[in-house]
């Protein structure tokens, strides 16, 4: 089998599916912008080949770069990068060499909200008010029904990017004269908890493995505002979270892919889809729930694309969260402090990529114990703000 692993060396934590595709015998060919020299040791060491590109956004050179596998090794059997931002030029060069897995056809459907919102529908998950915007005129159309405020998003987008909160008419009228010229979906504001529904599927679309995470607040709000964020791996997964969750599996049809299915869960109670994602959750999230279910994402992952088998028998044994903090920000506690504090139960601490600092903070601390009380404890000890 070979299989070419896109961007293999970023995030950093990714380099984790070439090491395990190679242990089961894949020929992984590496294609990404890196210097070969500048690749990890352990990532450098599990690849067939690497072939740097100047670019990774020129598709000439990507289709070079393929094009030069297939006639090196022959044909290429699997094509990924896990990552959102690539999801495209996937789908491009996996119709381009009829490599298995999404392509163009797809594609749409798991990058426009507009078609999202569609699937819930017919999923049968409730979803908010609203969709596709053009003129003032369809803005103030649905604020005439939801009221303010409403959530304006690209119907193409990437995490928070140019999302706004528009709260009154003069928010408005600012919106529509600075909005990047692309097409833009506006929403009900939804108050509620973000809940996901993640996971693993195998070649029959079925979970092999699948979790729960819950955030402190939403991206939106950690961006626009510059705030620093929580999210944890529950130990249980709500019944309706279940349900709406592998409907969503069925008619986006996931196949050997992570999931990272997003939702609101309103002070009420209700579920409320937010957004679908066919890749694993961002950053360290893999490493979430593998600290918390004590299971191995990453093998499991390659297990799955090479014999379709999830051989790990997991249990929720414990609350495992995310703890992120940003340079910009004057803490109560120092770090020595905090380790002195709750060392025993932080499972890891280390720096994040700065792609990801605006979002996830600059330094992330996660926090593993079967209590949730203590979990919370520890997030809001390590947030705290000096007065």
């Amino acid at each position: 089998m070979n299989f070419v692993h896109l961007s293999p060396h970023f995030p950093p934590n990714y380099y984790l599916f070439a090491v395990h595709l190679t242990r089961l015998g894949v020929n992984v060919l590496g294609l990404g912008d890196e210097p070969h020299e500048l690749l990890r040791p352990e990532l450098r060491e599990m690849l067939a080949e690497y072939y740097r590109v100047g670019d990774m956004h020129h598709y000439d050179e990507l289709l070079r770069a393929c094009g030069y596998f297939t006639h090196r090794y022959g044909r290429l059997n699997g094509l990924e990068s896990h990552s959102e931002y690539w999801m495209e030029t996937e789908a491009r060069l996996r119709t381009d060499f009829n490599i298995p897995g999404p392509g163009l056809n797809q594609i749409a459907a798991y990058k426009r909200k507009s078609l999202m919102k569609a699937a819930f529908q017919r999923a049968g998950v409730p979803v908010a008010r609203g969709g596709l915007i053009y003129t003032i005129d369809d803005a103030l159309a649905l604020i005439s029904e939801a009221g303010y405020p409403v959530v304006a998003k690209p119907d193409v987008g990437v995490g928070a990017a140019n999302t706004f909160c528009i709260v009154d008419e003069a928010t408005l009228e600012t919106f529509f004269a600075t909005k990047p010229p692309v097409d833009y979906i506006m929403e009900e504001y939804v108050r509620g908890t973000i809940t996901t529904f993640d996971g693993l599927a195998d070649r029959d679309g079925q979970p092999v493995f699948y979790g729960s995470l819950v955030y402190s607040e939403g991206i939106m709000e950690v961006v626009n505002a510059d705030n620093h964020v929580y999210f944890y791996a529950d130990r249980e997964i709500a019944a309706d979270l279940e349900e709406a969750g592998r409907r969503l599996l069925k008619e986006f049809d996931v196949r050997e892919r992570f999931f990272h299915f997003e939702f609101f869960r309103t002070p009420d109670g209700r579920l409320i889809a937010l957004e679908v994602n066919i890749r694993p959750p961002g950053g360290p999230a893999l490493d979430v729930y593998n600290y918390s279910a004590e299971v191995d994402l990453y093998w499991g992952w390659a297990n799955v694309v090479v014999n379709n088998r999830f051989v790990d028998n997991y249990a929720r044994k414990y609350y495992c969260c995310y703890v992120g903090r940003k340079f910009n920000k004057a803490y109560r506690h120092t770090h020595d402090e905090l380790l002195a504090a709750f060392g025993y139960c932080i499972a890891l601490h280390e720096p994040i990529s700065p792609v990801f600092s605006l979002a996830m903070g600059d330094y992330t601390y996660i926090v593993r114990t079967p209590d949730r009380d203590e979990m919370l404890a520890a997030a809001h000890y390590i947030q705290e703000l000096a007065e």
